[in-house]
């Protein structure tokens, strides 16, 4: 059991820039948080990044541990444990991203199109194309994949409102691209 006074202690002096207090905290609670992280991770390599990025949280926020709301072990333990999660939702939005990535133009193609439909698809393709890429995303899944604002708000690690706006905004900008590329 890591003894609260000192980790405290501790804490209080990293707030101050005492970098040796730093790394006494660090060899203390190390072990533990980086199981914490682990648990969540899985992936040791990735743990071991997602574990610097909580101590440079730590570092940051030093000054705002309050000891009367609560001990200091559970304070860093939520660091790392939000550090993490935060890490595995980047990483699912990356790789469903990534599934989308470069063959979005793919999923509007239609193979019985006329050649009109194939202009059509191409204005579109050119107009999707000038959107931010998480938009164009939440653009392609939610009409050809019918993906729910909440679906995308859970994949894009966004509110369900950003998402919305996402929407709404893009298919304002499609709209006056596609007058414009006709």
């Amino acid at each position: 059991m890591i003894d609260d006074l000192a980790l405290r202690r501790l804490l209080s002096g990293i707030a101050r820039g005492d970098e040796d207090m730093f790394a006494e905290l660090y060899d203390l609670t190390s072990p533990k948080l980086f199981g914490l992280i682990l648990r969540i991770q899985r992936d040791r390599a990735l743990a071991e990044d997602v574990l610097q990025d909580a101590y440079l949280r730590i570092w940051q926020s030093a000054g705002s541990y309050a000891p009367d709301a609560g001990r200091p072990m559970p304070w860093l333990g939520t660091i790392a444990r939000n550090r993490a999660i935060d890490s595995v939702r980047k990483a699912e939005v990356r790789r469903a991203v990534g599934d989308v990535g470069e063959d979005w133009e793919a999923r509007l193609i239609d193979p019985r199109d006329d050649a009109a439909t194939f202009r059509d698809r191409d204005a579109l393709a050119v107009c999707l194309g000038r959107l931010d890429a998480a938009h164009r995303d939440c653009v392609v899944r939610a009409y050809c994949e019918g993906l729910s604002r909440e679906e995308l708000a859970r994949l894009h690690d966004r509110p369900v409102n950003t998402i919305k706006t996402w929407l709404h905004r893009s298919i304002a900008a499609l709209k006056a691209c596609l007058e414009e590329v006709s």
